[in-house]
């Protein structure tokens, strides 16, 4: 190290430090209400008393409220924010406890359904490419 120079260490203008994961939730890993976790294609919407109340809410609830003013994944969620999967689950049980998002849990007997899986990769198949050419 030369002389007159500063010590190593983070950059003063770089990212902040990341939040370890278990601060957000307070340690907890599943949602305190429920002993099951939701699935990551739970589809979750913001409520009007969410909307009210996202001045009051932390930093990464207000963030998950906003983003639910149109339906979203748990999935999409946590892509969107950059928010560990886990993470997004449990406050999304929070919130919904609170009556600030409203939950709407997949139907298990279609999720499962082959049939619907099958569909699903036909249509994929069927999006041309950036090029327009079929796959």
């Amino acid at each position: 190290m030369a002389e007159g120079s500063p010590p190593p260490g983070p950059d003063p203008a770089g990212p902040a430090p990341a939040v370890r994961p278990f601060l957000v939730t307070a340690g907890r890993v599943a949602p305190s209400a429920s002993d099951r976790t939701m699935p990551v294609e739970t589809q979750v919407v913001a409520t009007a008393e969410g909307l009210d109340a996202l001045g009051r809410l932390s930093f990464e609830q207000h963030d998950i409220v906003a983003a639910c003013r149109q339906p979203q994944s748990i999935a999409e969620i946590a892509a969107r924010l950059r928010l560990h999967l886990n993470v997004v689950r449990v406050l999304a049980e929070d919130l919904r406890s609170a009556g600030q998002l409203t939950v709407h849990v997949p139907n298990t007997d279609v999720v499962h359904d082959a049939s619907v899986l099958r569909r699903v990769i036909d249509g994929l198949r069927a999006i041309p490419d950036s090029r327009g050419v079929l796959p």
